[in-house]
Parts: structure tokens; C-alpha cells; sequence
């Protein structure tokens, strides 16, 4: 059986989608499952040994420059590598326009199947005219979680049931896939950076937590100028907190695969770490935590929700906990 998975982006719903890699392999073993990801996620797909190709989409690149000849020449490369094989099976769990139309340019062998959402969750985008592309199209509650959506599309289209906890297919982290700019020892990495306001955990409540962790090394991460601004601020009323350079995205996985303690807000890194089962503290302040919860792990710990984030002294006490001596 020959399997194509369709998750372009982004960083967290990539990772989501990740457990229906070991669910479609234990059910038929000897399946080989081909993925289309944005490029900027081919390293994240990579990490999985039992995805056999990669293909990567490069539209938010692609489409700063669709007048140039070579942007042109690049998109027409990318179809005929989609379309090399045959496949039984096409799955869609984004639900888009433009993931719909990857889905119809894949070629099925016959009686194959492109498969994909009926419905959007709460809160989610989905563009209902991606179904014309669908030879199925699965229904699910508004309320599934964020890992289970693509588990049960494929289920249903081959007849398996999802009762398992979600198997990501990460590496185990060993002293050689340590890289040279993490410290030697324990530390703390806190993912403080959201594109969204709203989701932000205050400055005061991190640096409590800062201040209750130490002397272990706090790592601050960044994306953004603004975010490098409000490390800063952080590192400079924290005297254990470092500001790290610009990661990479292959760097800031490891840096969550590392962490004896990772805390962060609803964003991708902070779900990379839960995928890892790092000890992991997951805050919500301005979005459903019924929605992207790490709740595959007593390792993990998921406070707050929407429009109720946590106290710090919550998450000082769950930090304590997980770092505690077992």
C-alpha cells in the first residue's frame, strides 16, 4: 500500500499530524507513506524514519516571486515529483483550497481514494470547497482534538479503530545530538513567544518562574524582532536567563528535545517538547486548551484556557512537581 499525506503547515499542526505515521504502519505494515509539507517543516517530518519521501511545498515562497521564470519552473518541478507515483490512499487533514488542489493533482491508482475533512474544528480554518477534491470526505465533531482529527480520518477510510496514545515517531535524545550552544547541564526553556498578544503569559508571571527555577539555566528562545525585544526584557530581571542567537528550526527542536523543563504558551516549540515528553508545561491564555492539549503524558501538565490563564504560582507548583526526584 502506498500512502500520501497532505499537511503543508504550520509548525504545530505538522507535528499533530505526525501519530498517523505509526497508526497506518501498524495496521498495514508494509505500507510506505510519502508526505507534501511547506519546506520550512521538511526537517520536522525528517525527524520520523518512517516517512519514506518528502515533498516539499514552497508556496509562501513562491508566491513573493510567481512572476519570475525560475518561481514558475520550481512550481512545475514540484507537480511532476507529486505526481511520480501512484497511491492508494491520499489523505488532506488541513482542509484548504490549496491543499485540496495537491490533493487532486496526485495521481491514484484505480479504485484508490483521496480522502479528507467533511468538517472544520472550532476555531480552525477550513475551506468547505476543498471537498470537491475528495473521492471521501469524513465528518467529525467540531471538538476533536488537534492529533486525533488526522488518526481518525484515516480510521474511518480504512476501517481501523484510534484508542492508542499518539506514537510521534521522535528520536530519543542522546549526548550526541546535543548541539554545542545548549549549556552542559539541566536547564529551563521557556517558549514566551506568540505571534498573537492575546496568547502571551505576562512578563511578571515569567519572571517569577525564573526566579523559582534558579540557579537552573533559563534559556530564551526567539523568532521575531519583537520577540528578541521582550527576551530582553525578560533576561534582564532574570540573572539565570541567557537570550539565545536566531535558531534555526532543526536548532529549536533540539533545544526542546533537550530541556529537563520546557514551559510555554499555545505555539509550536512549546507541542514539540510535549511531543518529545520532555517535562512540559503548557499555558493557555487566549485559546481552548481542549484543542492542542499534551494529554498523552503525566509528564505533561496543561494550565489555563481560553481567556483564564494560569496564576505563576500555579505553574511554579507544577514545575516543582515535574522536577522533582522521581
Amino acid at each position: 500500500m502506498k500512502i500520501l499525506l497532505v499537511r503543508v503547515s504550520s509548525l504545530g499542526d505538522v507535528l499533530h499530524n505526525l501519530p498517523m505515521v505509526a497508526d497506518l504502519l501498524r495496521e498495514h505494515p508494509g505500507a510506505t507513506i510519502d508526505w507534501v509539507v511547506e519546506e520550512g517543516y521538511v526537517s520536522l517530518v525528517r525527524l520520523n524514519p518512517h516517512v519514506r519521501k518528502i515533498i516539499p511545498w514552497s508556496l509562501r515562497r513562491w508566491r513573493k516571486s510567481l512572476g519570475k521564470k525560475e518561481t514558475r519552473a520550481e512550481i512545475r518541478a514540484f507537480f511532476r515529483t507529486l505526481r511520480e507515483d501512484e497511491y492508494d490512499y491520499v489523505f488532506d487533514t488541513q482542509g484548504l483550497l490549496k491543499t485540496g488542489i495537491i490533493m487532486g493533482a496526485a495521481r491514484v491508482r484505480k479504485g484508490g481514494k483521496k480522502v479528507g475533512l467533511a468538517n472544520g474544528s472550532e476555531g480552525s480554518g477550513y475551506e468547505g470547497i476543498s471537498r470537491i477534491f475528495h473521492t471521501d470526505s469524513i465528518p467529525l465533531n467540531p471538538r476533536t482534538h488537534a492529533v486525533a482529527r488526522g488518526r481518525m480520518v484515516a480510521g474511518a477510510a480504512l476501517d481501523y479503530s484510534v484508542d492508542s496514545a499518539p506514537e510521534f515517531g521522535l528520536p530519543v535524545p542522546t549526548p550526541a545530538t546535543r548541539p554545542a550552544f545548549l549549556p552542559p547541564d539541566d536547564y529551563a526553556v521557556f517558549f514566551h513567544g506568540t505571534a498573537r498578544a492575546a496568547k502571551k503569559w505576562a512578563d511578571a508571571n515569567w519572571i517569577a518562574l525564573g526566579a523559582a527555577l534558579a540557579p537552573m539555566p533559563v534559556l530564551l528562545p526567539w523568532g521575531s524582532q519583537a520577540e528578541h525585544g521582550d527576551a530582553q526584557a525578560l533576561a534582564a530581571a532574570m540573572p539565570n536567563a541567557l537570550v539565545l542567537p536566531k535558531l534555526s528550526m532543526m536548532d529549536a527542536v533540539l533545544l526542546a528535545q533537550h530541556a529537563r523543563l520546557a514551559v510555554g504558551v499555545d505555539t509550536g516549540l512549546t507541542h514539540i517538547a510535549a511531543a518529545f515528553v520532555r517535562p512540559t508545561i503548557e499555558i493557555y491564555c487566549d485559546s481552548p486548551k481542549w484543542k492542542t492539549e499534551g494529554n498523552w503524558s503525566d509528564r505533561i501538565v496543561n494550565l489555563g484556557d481560553l481567556g483564564a490563564p494560569p496564576s505563576s504560582d500555579d505553574v511554579i507548583a507544577a514545575a516543582r512537581r515535574l522536577l522533582a526526584p522521581a
